[in-house]
Parts: C-alpha cells; structure tokens; sequence
C-alpha cells in the first residue's frame, strides 16, 4: 500500500509539472527556430523542416513554400532542417551536396554566403534575446514592479553588513559604481555575487565608502528548494510612500526589458566563471527535470510569473546555444569565424572530430545536469524509501 501511495504521489507531482513544462519549453524552442527560419527565408535558404520536437511526427503541414512544418513526439526541443542537411544539427550531406549541379545551388544553405550563413545560425539566440526583452517590456508596461527606496531599516548582528559598518537609516546610492534604484536591485546584485563589493550609501547627507563581502547562505524557498544564496544581513521593512507599484512607458520598458535582459546574461556568465576558479559550487545547474519542477512551481504564483521564467529561459538557451561547442550554435560560428580567417572552410574530417567533441560535452552537460536534478527532488532518497 505504501510503494502504491509512493508511485501515485509521485506521479501526481510529476503530472501538475508537465503542461507548465511544456509550454514553457516549447514558446522558448519555438521563437529560437523561428529566428534561423526567417532569416534563412530572408537569405533565400530553402527550408525542408521546421520541427518542434523529436522524433516521429505527430501533427504536420506544409506550407506553400514546401517546408514541413510538425509538431513530433518528444518535446526536448525542436530542429530547423535545410535543403541539404543530413541531420537536425545541420552537418552538411556532402556527398548529396557534390552531386547537386550549380545551377540548383542558390537556394541551399550550405552554398550561401559566408555572411548570411553566419546571420541564419546567429538569428536563434538573437530571437532568444529578443524574446525576453519583450516579455521583460511587457511585465514592466502592463503589470508594473514593485519599487522600495533603497534605505536600510536594520542591520542583522554579526553580519557581513555590521562588519562593514552599515547603519540603519543609510541609502545604498551605488555598487560597484553601478547606480542603485530600488532596494531589490540591491537585493539582487547582492544575490548572485560572491565576491567582494564596494558601496556608496548616503548617511545624514554625506556619502560614505562601504567595502563588504556577502556571505553565502542556503535558503529554503516556499516549495522547499534549497538555494545558495549571498547576503548582506540588512532588511527593508517599508512603509507608507516608501514602496511603490510603477508602471512604466512602452519605450522606457523596453529599455528596462533589455538592461534585465543583460542582467541575466551577466550573471549567468559570472555563476559559470565562479565555477570555473572555484568560487561557486555547481550544484545548481538544472537540466529537463529541473526546469520542469521549477515551471510547475512558478505556475501556481500565476501566469505573468511563468511568462517572467519564460524570459530568463530564453535567455539561458539563447546564451548557451552560443558558446563555442561543434552542435551547438556558437560551435557553428566558431568554423565560420576559422572559415574567415583561413579563406577556406575546415577540412571535412576535423569538422567530423569537432561535431563529435561537441556531442560528448553536450551530453556529459545533460547528464551532470539531470544529476543534479535527480539529488535536487530527492529521488534517490525516494526509491530508497520504497524498499527499505
């Protein structure tokens, strides 16, 4: 009776996860194919497959222009696939490349232009980008965010903040140099840093230099995640007029929209530059399961939450897809900027190395990852308790 309940807990858990999942999963996938088929359409490319998903198809149509376009049984991503693709990943079919007369080669991708070639793999990240900007504008435009005035109203004891010499009543002006707003872009900047930071704040009318160090905390949010996260020890309890819900212009959100944007891709890359020197852990990398659990928590805040995650998503997929790994979009545009250089693409055999490389670190991400997501929702400890 109990491994019954056990398995029917878990799959009703499992369940309330997948249709958030999914539409997350497939607006981001959708916009990012969406990106390298209008610009290989603007180049002239012809399109055999626009795909999301894997695998056998499961509802398709063609549009007058002959491209295929499908919705397919494993929805882990999507592909685009052009006129002369042997595969998803658009590695070239050589020998069906070869045997194509030149007169029929202006519509093929792999024939195109070194520019536009780079232009129609750059355009998947880019709509990532360009996606989260406005959903970020939106978010700004119609619902607002809530704005605190960056004043100190207690400093915890012995903390980092009480050791730097923080006092109650002191308005955090800048960090870093950069200028702060709102008490929650302190919050946030402080957040994601581990590292030491240096302050302005304004105190009975003087500015006055602050160096501290967040220390790193792991907090239990409402749904019982564990995260690692740096604080400072100081609180804002507001007030009247002190917190305020602004709304801002469609013009001025975008540019809002497009600074949170830059945000996330900042410190994405310092989390995973912290990893490398050993300053962070990287236990909070999530793969599939991850992003699943966390889609299916933010859908019970509500929708403009989940619209929110869909734009950090995007732009997490958008700056993967651009590293500098053979399969993935920036591996591309690595050959492309060696094609550059040498006048002359690789040789097929060291792209061939270079695909495999890249389909190794590829899976070896997934794998870390969906390990990380296992330990994450206790699974283990979950199938331990079923036959113990």
């Amino acid at each position: 009776m109990d491994f019954l309940t056990g398995v029917g807990g878990f799959g009703g858990v499992l369940g309330s996860y997948l249709i958030p999942f999914l539409f997350v999963l497939t607006i981001v996938v959708f916009f990012h194919e969406l990106g390298h088929f209008l610009v290989a359409r603007w180049c002239g490319v012809k399109v055999d497959t626009f795909s999301i998903g894997f695998g056998r198809e499961v509802v398709g149509w063609n549009d007058r222009h002959g491209t295929r376009w499908k919705v397919s049984w494993i929805p882990l991503g999507g592909y685009v696939k052009f006129a002369g693709d042997e595969n998803a990943a658009s590695v070239p079919d050589r020998e069906r490349l070869a045997q194509i007369p030149a007169s029929e080669r202006e519509h093929l991708f792999h024939f195109k232009p070194l520019p536009q070639r780079a232009a129609i793999v750059a355009a998947g990240p880019v709509a990532n980008f360009i996606l989260a900007i406005v959903i970020f504008a939106s978010v700004f435009t119609f619902v607002g965010r809530t704005v605190a005035t960056p004043i100190i109203d207690d400093v915890m004891p012995e903390s980092p903040a009480a050791a730097a010499g923080f006092e109650v009543g002191d308005k955090v002006v800048s960090i870093d140099g950069s200028p702060v707003a709102s008490f929650e872009e302190m919050q946030r900047i402080v957040s994601t840093s581990s590292s030491e930071l240096d302050f302005r704040v304004e105190r009975s009318g003087v500015e006055v230099a602050i160096r501290a160090t967040p220390e790193i905390q792991e907090v239990v949010d409402n749904f019982g995640n564990v995260h690692r996260i740096a604080r400072l020890g100081i609180q804002r309890h507001g007030g009247a007029g002190n917190i305020e819900v602004v709304r801002s212009d469609p013009v001025r959100a975008l540019w809002l929209g497009t600074k949170e944007t830059w945000f996330v891709v900042e410190r994405t890359l310092s989390y995973l530059g912290g990893i490398v020197t050993g300053r962070e852990s990287a236990d909070q990398l999530r793969g599939v399961l991850g992003i699943a659990q966390v889609s299916g928590q933010v859908a019970t805040i509500g929708f403009m939450a989940l619209l929110s995650m869909i734009a950090v998503l995007s732009v997490s997929i958008g700056l993967l897809n651009l590293f500098p790994v053979p399969l993935l979009d920036g591996g591309h545009l690595l050959y492309y900027a060696v094609e550059a250089i040498r006048g002359r693409p690789l040789g097929e055999q060291a792209q061939e190395y270079g695909f495999r490389i890249g389909l190794a670190l590829v899976m070896m991400l997934m794998v870390f990852a969906t390990w990380n997501d296992l330990v994450h929702l206790q699974v283990f400890s979950f199938l331990t308790g079923l036959f113990s």
